[in-house]
């Protein structure tokens, strides 16, 4: 019934499937929920998940995310937070930046915004490269 999505997030030791949006199904406002999410209708609003949402097909989420993992197979307009994995899946369509530790992208995803890679903290600062390299090494590099 539900495909590779399904699939993706199985057998993981992570949430189970306990809440869906089915097809034809449209909901505006904030979602907070325990273990894994679906969506396959329209959802506009939030989303705070601490383990999966997945967006089948036929989904459109309007919304700003922050999630353990994410698959995502239909549309997503919205910035997406995910501290371990997103998945963009074949035909997926997403507007908005991604943070996350892990993404993989197959081929056929539409894709527009920023995303920032790492394990690193939200919010924490990077070292500018005055910080990587000595003053002695910028100095060299000016000349150059």
């Amino acid at each position: 019934m539900f495909g590779k999505e399904a699939d993706s997030v199985g057998g993981g030791g992570e949430g189970s499937l306990n809440s869906i949006l089915g097809p034809g199904c449209k909901v505006k406002g904030n979602i907070e929920l325990q273990g894994t999410l679906r969506i396959d209708g329209d959802f506009d609003g939030e989303v705070k998940c601490p383990e999966t949402l997945i967006i089948g097909k036929s989904g459109v989420v309007k919304a700003n995310v922050a999630v353990k993992n994410a698959v995502i197979g239909g549309k997503l307009l919205g910035n997406i937070q995910a501290s371990n994995k997103i998945e963009l899946q074949t035909g997926s369509h997403v507007e908005g930046d991604i943070q996350t530790a892990r993404l993989v992208i197959d081929e056929g995803v539409f894709f527009e915004g920023a995303c920032k890679m790492g394990t690193q903290a939200p919010g924490a600062a990077r070292p500018g490269p005055e910080r990587e390299m000595g003053k002695k090494e910028l100095e060299k590099q000016a000349v150059k």
